[in-house]
């Protein structure tokens, strides 16, 4: 199983990333690979990622959700297995640290390669830094949900 960790640091208070964070359906003016994102209910949505060319779909069940601290979630169904983990970190009343883990098992030649090379942990350097620069520009996440799944 390969497994990416990263973190940036975003200059908008630590509720604004989280805020944004869980408004899954903008993922795709951020996330470079991921099409489109269905919110289904308030724990799972529906995937259309881009990888090599090739397009998959899949679901994913939030596991665990606490404002302003974590989100995890479980693939559940497609092409891809995976877990992961965002938290949110308060660096002071305008800053905040936003860190990914991603556990997943590359299939195939491509992205087992791919996985030796380092090409998702750079992939995965670059959406953060394109989230920073989304929430950073807009200053206010387009919306929030601030509920909470135990896991």
């Amino acid at each position: 199983m390969a497994q990416i960790i990263d973190s940036i640091d975003v200059n908008v208070p630590v509720t604004t990333a989280y805020n944004q964070w869980t408004q899954f359906e903008s993922f795709p003016q951020f996330l470079e690979f991921v099409e489109s994102i269905t919110q289904i209910d308030d724990t799972h949505t529906h995937w259309k990622v881009k990888i090599g060319g090739a397009v998959r779909e899949f679901d994913a069940t939030i596991t665990e959700q606490h404002a302003d601290e974590r989100v995890a979630w479980n693939s559940t169904g497609g092409d891809e297995n995976h877990a992961g983990v965002v938290t949110f970190h308060k660096l002071s009343d305008e800053t905040s640290r936003v860190t990914v883990q991603i556990d997943w098992e590359p299939t195939g030649l491509l992205e087992k390669a791919g996985a030796v090379l380092g090409v998702d942990d750079h992939a995965i350097k670059k959406d953060l830094k394109k989230f920073k620069a989304f929430i950073e520009d807009q200053g206010t996440a387009s919306g929030a949900w601030r509920g909470d799944v135990q896991a």
